[in-house]
């Protein structure tokens, strides 16, 4: 505003002094203007390249750190540092490129500043020397002119910096920017389960078009029984369950929990009250009791200790220096395996959900600790409906009703008795896992 608003007095002043100095700042102010809009677009755009291939050489240095136990494994250091090179040189190279431009902004605004100087000097010693221009216009012409120079310097660079600037955060926010896949209806109520039974109605879904994981599937779970899910991996018995939890939406069909359409509720809603043990457990860089706690934050430190006890994963903690206010690293690094299990499964146990998903909750534990677990489970799952994926089908002897799973259909169900007496697809599991290896 300074700027524009210094520009126009200007302008009005040359005007009334000698309208020809007017026409020429006019004129230079138009090209000079232009040349750094066109520098802007061109510069915004190479400053983006720039940020993007600075954020791949970040996330290629980020997956070698985190890697880096395969990398002392295989000693793999001369091969990683070559493949960073390749990242690094081309993030520099693309900087220098941006670099250069800049600097050459730098010298196309100093010649267009030294071409208006030259000629505003050279139109007034002109006309001084022929008698149209007095000594009080050779003053004022020159000084304004000076003082056009300097401002419009000084914001064709600041624009520049912007160019650089908007570059890199347009990077900064391609993901942030980009609209969700899944998102609640405005009108989306709170999932209300009173029972817990869960219905699938001629669910379609694919990740991949073409690739369909399951085709029309149908099938109903009632209220409070315990469901075991098996088949190989790559069956469908984990997307199964993250349709339940709406990570993703089928592309046909409709699943309903107490014949509520999940996709017309809060996704909220319906998460808080589903408790899901995962195979491999994520744990905030926080305490043991806030990570314990955050199945359910209003609980008092009592409730989680009760908890940790049921999990059996407080013994573990008490022998810690901090106890409950240890910090667990991040991801939960400065525990093991079977540790950070202990403490999903004591989440879990926190949150008192009316459904519990199980997704091999015990694979990481020893036997002695599994059969433990196993009874505080079997409490657990009293009043509320129960999905258990598990390759070891011994654990899943206490389920009502078996699902088994084949290239996304439910080829068999039914109990574990029933279904070995079949001598189907599920005994031919059993069968090869009880001689010892697996099946083909």
């Amino acid at each position: 505003m300074p700027a524009t608003t210094g520009v126009v007095m200007v302008l009005i002043m040359m005007w009334a002094t000698k309208p020809i100095f007017a026409v020429v700042v006019l004129i230079w102010l138009v090209l000079h203007m232009s040349f750094t809009a066109i520098f802007m677009r061109y510069g915004n755009h190479l400053w983006e390249v720039q940020s993007e291939a600075g954020s791949v050489l970040s996330g290629k240095i980020v997956d070698v750190l985190t890697n880096m136990l395969n990398v002392r494994l295989f000693a793999r250091g001369n091969y990683e540092m070559e493949y960073l090179k390749t990242y690094q040189a081309d993030e520099i190279k693309k900087s220098q490129k941006a670099q250069w431009a800049i600097e050459l902004v730098r010298i196309g605004l100093g010649i267009s500043g030294l071409f208006l100087i030259f000629s505003m000097m050279f139109l007034l010693i002109y006309g001084y020397a022929h008698h149209w221009v007095t000594l009080g216009d050779f003053t004022q012409v020159s000084m304004q002119s000076f003082w056009i120079l300097g401002w419009i310097w000084f914001l064709s660079y600041q624009v520049s910096m912007f160019a650089r600037e908007m570059g890199v955060v347009k990077n900064a926010l391609t993901l942030i920017i980009q609209p969700h896949s899944i998102i609640d209806h405005p009108q989306a109520k709170p999932l209300q389960i009173n029972h817990g039974k869960i219905r699938f109605d001629h669910v379609t879904f694919a990740y991949q078009k073409d690739q369909s994981i399951f085709n029309d599937l149908q099938v109903e779970i009632l209220p409070g029984k315990k469901i075991g899910l098996v088949g190989f991996s790559g069956s469908g018995k984990s997307t199964f369950v993250n349709l339940i939890l709406r990570f993703y939406e089928p592309q046909q069909g409709s699943i309903f929990i107490d014949e509520q359409n999940i996709a017309d509720v809060a996704q909220d809603s319906l998460r808080a009250q589903i408790a899901m043990i995962p195979q491999d457990p994520m744990l905030f860089h926080r305490s043991l009791m806030e990570n314990i706690r955050y199945g359910r934050l209003e609980a008092s430190d009592e409730e989680v200790i009760e908890a940790s006890k049921l999990a059996h994963c407080h013994e573990f903690i008490e022998q810690l220096d901090e106890k409950y206010a240890a910090l667990v690293g991040e991801r939960g690094v400065k525990l093991s395996g079977g540790q950070r299990q202990r403490i999903a499964i004591a989440r879990a146990i926190l949150k008192k959900a009316p459904i519990l998903i199980l997704d091999e909750a015990t694979s990481a534990l020893d036997s002695v600790t599994e059969k433990l677990i196993q009874q505080s489970l079997q409490h657990l799952m009293k009043n509320c409906t129960t999905l258990v994926i598990a390759h070891r089908l011994s654990t899943l002897s206490n389920m009502d009703e078996l699902l088994v799973f084949d290239q996304g259909k439910i080829i068999e169900c039914g109990t574990q008795a029933k279904l070995l007496a079949a001598n189907g697809h599920f005994a031919h599991l059993w069968k090869m896992q009880a001689d010892g290896f697996l099946p083909e």
